[in-house]
Formats: structure tokens, sequence, C-alpha cells
């Protein structure tokens, strides 16, 4: 009886310590995505001759570090496409990657743990600015990267038209589940429908994500803050291209590593989504001085 009393405390001790010891760590993650198909998948019409510029496929790796009360997640090195190697075309990786909702290009994450709180980190205008968010599921229109329902014009592209309505948003638990990076994780679909004209034809746009979260961790985290409903998301799929952890690494995590800059200037969503506006008004611009011709940074 002792014997078996001490073996009971023993195990115990290992469990409580296995615990600990995934209370801080880094997790490596890696995007893929097909822009034609992503781009085709949300009825953005592309020509033969565009389809034969772009890249077969980009990639790019981030790095989610965490202790017991904060994260970062960032990206680690240069986005890659399969046209240029990394070193032809890195504007195109990063805008595709936007356009995708995949790891906000070259913006960084900070998470607060205890609040779900989530703030943004990006340089605007040779500034950097912080905006803070929330974990949570908030459909962003694929094509312009703007809330659905926001603003007073709707939404188009030369074949599809947005109405300017709130999509449909359903949340699917399953009880599938699998394993990534030796983590049990669950999987939940969201499904949006959006109200759309395409080629003068109303019709419904249904699409649909796929996350894959784990409660192993103990923390609520998402790459994407648009895209959670609760446990670490490990992968992300959806048309046309996804996200998912590659592997993780138990080890100390300081908390200046998992702490925002204070010397950035704080912004609004609403005030970014003008600043942004602004932007791709003078894209234009140029582009339309230059013949058509606009480079996007």
């Amino acid at each position: 009886m002792k014997r078996t009393f001490i073996a009971f405390l023993s195990a115990m001790a290992l469990t409580i310590g296995a615990q600990a010891q995934k209370k801080s760590g880094a997790i490596q993650y890696q995007t893929s995505i097909d822009p034609i198909a992503m781009a085709e998948a949300s009825g953005f019409p592309i020509s033969e001759e565009m389809k034969a510029r772009m890249p077969k496929s980009i990639k790019a790796n981030y790095e989610l570090l965490y202790n017991a009360t904060n994260a970062s997640f960032m990206p680690v090195t240069e986005t890659e496409d399969s046209n240029s190697g990394g070193g032809g075309q890195p504007n195109m990786g990063r805008m595709m990657m936007r356009f995708g909702g995949f790891g906000g290009g070259n913006k960084e994450y900070y998470y607060t743990f205890a609040d779900q709180k989530v703030v943004e980190v990006f340089d605007l205008m040779d500034t950097t600015y912080v905006m803070p968010t929330k974990l949570t599921v908030n459909v962003v229109n694929p094509m312009m990267g703007r809330q659905n329902g926001g603003g007073n014009q709707s939404q188009t592209t030369s074949a599809v038209q947005f109405l300017n309505v709130p999509p449909t948003v359903e949340v699917i638990k399953s009880d599938e589940t699998k394993k990534i990076v030796n983590l049990n994780c669950n999987k939940v679909t969201i499904k949006t429908t959006r109200k759309a004209t395409v080629l003068g034809m109303e019709k419904d746009i249904t699409d649909e994500t796929v996350l894959w979260y784990t409660n192993d961790l103990g923390f609520s985290f998402s790459p994407d803050p648009n895209l959670w409903t609760e446990g670490t998301v490990l992968a992300i799929e959806k048309k046309g291209g996804g996200m998912l952890a590659t592997s993780i690494e138990y080890r100390g995590v300081s908390s200046k590593d998992v702490s925002a800059p204070k010397k950035a200037i704080s912004i609004t969503p609403e005030q970014y989504q003008a600043k942004q506006a602004a932007m791709m008004a003078r894209f234009r611009n140029n582009g339309n001085r230059q013949g058509g011709s606009m480079r996007i940074n």
C-alpha cells in the first residue's frame, strides 16, 4: 500500500512538472497559400496573363513566444514565393499574405491572456503604430481587408459586388480530433455566407475556414485574432491556403520578448482604415499618372 501511494505521488509530481514546463516556450508556424486559388475562391477575376505572372505558392514562417501571462507572434523570415525564391518579389508576397488574412504580413502581435486582448504593432509611412483588438470571430472582407457591412459603399471587383449587408456567420463544432506538434486538437468550422451580385446576378457566396485548437497549453491564442473561438489555435485551413504549427519547444521566455513596444503611437481600427484608404487612393492616382503601373510596399 505504501509503495502504491509513493508511486501515485511520483506520477502526480511528474504530471505537475510537465504542466509547469508547458507554461513557457516557442511554437513555429508556417503559412502557405496558392494566390490564384485563393483569389478565384473569393470571386476575383484573373486573366491568363495575370496567372502566368503570379507565383504558384507563397510561404512564410512565424514564431509564437509565450510565457504564463503573455505572448508575441511575428514573422521570422522573408516571405518566399515560387517565382522568386524569396528574392524577387517580396512586396507581392506580403500583399498576398495580407490578402489571405494570414499572419498580418509584417505586423507583430502581442497577446495578454488574462483579458484575451491583442495589440497589433506595425510601421506605416515611417511611423510605428500600436492598435488594440481582441480575440474573436470577426469576418473580414477577403478582397478589401475591412469588415463586411462597414462603410457606405459596396465592395466590388469587376465581376463580383459584395452587398453592403452583414454576413451570416455560423460556428460549427466537430467531434473530430487530431494531433499537431504532439498536442491534442479539436476542430471547429467558421462558415460565412455573404450576399453578392456575380455578373449581375444576386447570389450567396459561402466560405468555410477550419480551425484546429488545443486546450493542452492553457491559454487563448490565434495567429489571426479575427479567427478564434477557444483555446490555442495551431492550424487554420481555408480555400487556397493555410497556416500550421510545425514545431514546439518548451523553454524559458522573458517578459521583454512578449511585451509590446512602449514607443509607438496608438491608433484605432477606424483611423487605420482611413489611413489605408488614403494610401490606396494615392497609389491609384500614381498608377494612373504612370500609365497603370502601381507598386505596393
